[in-house]
């Protein structure tokens, strides 16, 4: 049974999953937008955990304890910079988002909720991220059974059209 996909428009952080993706940096740090937001949601512990793996390349994603989140987990996924395009950005996008949906599968994650990663201070254009996103998640939450929710949470009305667009092309 293929994994339910859904969309949220508000803040990833009140969501009642077992793991929320954050839109991270290569270092793993507090940052602004979701990020920020997690970092601030889950306390201090979350940094701290993060320190102590050290950093993540592009395309790839790492997991910690959601500490005070209501989520069990956060997968953090770092996306790329939008460059225009020719840098293999639509690559590193489903890389990062194939990687979170591999570690939730790993860590026996039933519910996940996922940004639009590189969207924000990143600047990936939204119609082309949302369709990248929609289209790897749902590949990917295919071949994971135990994986029964993928929730899009998008933060303001722009993302969440382009990824309601993105789902009505499914």
């Amino acid at each position: 049974m293929a994994a339910r996909l859904e969309l949220f428009e508000g803040d990833i952080t009140t969501l009642e999953v077992d793991a929320i993706v954050n839109a991270a940096n290569e270092a793993l740090a507090p940052g602004g937008g979701v990020c920020g937001a997690i970092h601030r949601a889950a306390g201090s512990e979350l940094a701290a955990a993060c320190r102590a793996i050290g950093r993540c390349p592009t395309g790839e994603a790492r997991i910690t304890p959601g500490f005070r989140l209501k989520a069990r987990y956060v997968i953090h996924a770092v996306g790329p910079v939008w460059r225009g395009g020719g840098q293999g950005e639509p690559a590193l996008l489903a890389g990062c988002y194939r990687a979170s949906i591999a570690l939730a599968a790993d860590n026996g994650v039933a519910s996940l909720a996922v940004p639009a990663i590189s969207t924000g201070i990143y600047g990936y254009p939204l119609a082309a991220a949302a369709g990248i996103a929609v289209a790897t998640v749902r590949a990917e939450a295919a071949r994971c059974p135990g994986l029964r929710r993928v929730v899009f949470a998008c933060f303001g009305s722009e993302a969440a059209a382009a990824c309601r667009a993105a789902l009505a092309q499914g």
